[in-house]
């Protein structure tokens, strides 16, 4: 009877104890995990790339205007179509790259980031009858049509745009006001931006420079058609003083110019000029 009751005493104090006493003939089970040893790192193994923090791309800069007459003062230009998102990110540095690239400008704003220094000038293709019989040139050209009240008016601007190191635009347009039909021709200009081709094809000089254009060339609008023909350093432009605006905006210092027509329709004259400069950059077959 005391066996008994010992038995029944020593389980009852197993069960009050939680952890069963290890002994030491219990086997380890081999399933259970052992504890991980830290991996040594290798000093020969390339140190991982750390992920590259994206640059924010800008969605608005700051773009001169042009419209204002203090210097120095800047518009905020948000971007619209994919050309200028592209040309805000850097893809872009230049106007050559893209008109290499041959991509349609849609946005004015483009010419004003990527040249900043811009000019441009207008060209007098109007006129007022003077004193005497001779015509006084004015900026823009008015026309009339008759309507049941009475005539009504257009003016016509004709704006010439460059850098002077072989960009150059040219561009109308119409309103009933005469500083907004300036204004309009102007931003139309900066979309019709062209590279001329420039170098010295004279075999008087054969300097390898760009002060003249590199062969002859020429171009015809309605009745007016102009040749020009390359010229040594120090000759100069040989041609009338509109003629002279455009082919200085795109950089030819040097040329000669023989124009035959109604020259005195000075947009057919300026656009004659304009034809004949974007030919120097077409092969044969192209125009």
């Amino acid at each position: 009877m005391t066996d008994k009751k010992e038995k029944k005493e020593e389980e009852k104090e197993e069960k009050k104890t939680p952890e069963a006493k290890e002994s030491p003939d219990v086997k380890e089970d081999p399933k259970a995990e052992a504890p991980k040893k830290a991996k040594k790192e290798d000093p020969k193994a390339e140190p991982k790339e750390q992920p590259k923090e994206e640059k924010k791309v800008p969605t608005s800069v700051q773009i001169p205007n042009r419209m204002s007459r203090r210097q120095g003062e800047t518009i905020e230009w948000i971007p619209k179509t994919r050309l200028g998102k592209e040309v805000v990110a850097g893809k872009y540095g230049s106007v050559e790259e893209i008109l290499n690239a041959g991509e349609i400008i849609l946005e004015p704003e483009i010419i004003d980031y990527l040249i900043p220094d811009l000019k441009q000038e207008i060209i007098y293709i109007g006129g007022t009858p003077g004193k005497g019989g001779g015509a006084r040139r004015t900026p823009t050209r008015m026309t009339a049509r008759m309507h049941k009240s009475g005539r009504r008016f257009k003016l016509t601007a004709l704006i010439a745009v460059g850098n002077e190191n072989g960009i150059l635009g040219l561009g109308k347009a119409t309103s009933q006001e005469h500083m907004v039909a300036i204004s309009k021709a102007a931003q139309q200009a900066k979309l019709n931006v062209i590279n001329v081709k420039r170098g010295c094809g004279s075999w008087e000089c054969n300097c390898g420079g760009n002060h003249s254009i590199h062969l002859k060339t020429q171009a015809k609008v309605s009745s007016v058609t102009v040749k020009f023909f390359p010229t040594p350093t120090g000759v100069g432009i040989v041609a009338d003083n509109e003629t002279k605006k455009i082919l200085r905006l795109a950089g030819v210092k040097d040329v000669w110019v023989k124009t035959y027509g109604k020259t005195s329709t000075r947009m057919n004259l300026a656009f004659a000029v304009y034809n004949a400069l974007k030919r120097l950059s077409v092969t044969k077959g192209d125009f």
